[in-house]
């Protein structure tokens, strides 16, 4: 019997990615609530098996969006419940603002491609798989780590890069899931108005696309499968 995927997305080029294949190889029907439509996250938050939220250019902190209550409201009764809960990015600052923490901004750009500094909790899950590979980054929010999770991971600029709490809730400031091929454009021209305020050199960051986009998606499926094979039941 097939399981269920919901995606909570932001933005439309913004989605599973590469993580799409491992959800539909694992045997995940996937279902996207989109910002926009009128029944985004009208659902019962416990009834998927999996919830995946993923990210998108707002911080989850912004007032002017009221949909983000909603949102909020859908991650706190699905993380009160135990279940499956991934989150990207935005997603994951959303998991730590649900649990009432504070999501704020850094004060700079995290855009490029570069490694991971793994915790020693970080190399003893799922993202060892991610040791050594440059993953994209792409945020000006960063969050407190909510009080039952572990920090797994962090890199030069910010702290806080992923975090667990349990088997179940995963945490993903970065963009594991990014495709780098020609889907990667949709990505530079959504984003145009952050690149271009932030002063990031386009062609160079296409490159580091093109240069580090193998290994990134073979090493961000294997952390996905890693992590799914240990779920546990919600209660």
């Amino acid at each position: 019997m097939a399981r269920s995927a919901l995606v909570i997305r932001h933005v439309h080029f913004e989605d599973l990615g590469s993580f799409n294949d491992v959800l539909t190889q694992t045997g995940y029907d996937i279902r996207y609530t989109n910002v926009g439509d009128g029944d985004f996250c009208e659902s019962d938050p416990l009834v998927p098996d999996l919830l995946v939220i993923l990210g998108g250019p707002i911080g989850a902190y912004e007032t002017v969006y009221p949909f983000l209550d909603r949102e909020r409201e859908f991650i706190r009764t699905r993380l009160d419940a135990k279940l499956p809960t991934l989150g990207i990015c935005l997603g994951a600052q959303l998991i730590a603002a649900a649990l009432g923490e504070k999501v704020f901004a850094t004060g700079l750009k995290e855009i490029g491609f570069s490694e991971l500094m793994l915790m020693q909790e970080g190399r003893g899950g799922p993202l060892t798989h991610l040791e050594g590979i440059a993953v994209l980054h792409w945020h000006g929010d960063t969050y407190f780590l909510p009080r039952e999770a572990k920090n797994l991971a962090s890199s030069g600029l910010v702290e806080q890069q992923a975090f667990a709490i349990g088997p179940n809730v995963l945490g993903l400031q970065f963009h594991p899931e990014v495709e780098t091929d020609e889907r990667f454009e949709r990505w530079l021209v959504g984003h145009a108005a952050e690149l271009g305020s932030a002063g990031i050199d386009i062609p160079a960051l296409r490159r580091d696309a093109k240069t580090h986009g193998p290994r990134l998606r073979q090493a961000a499926c294997s952390m996905l499968g890693a992590w799914l094979s240990g779920l546990e039941p919600g209660r």
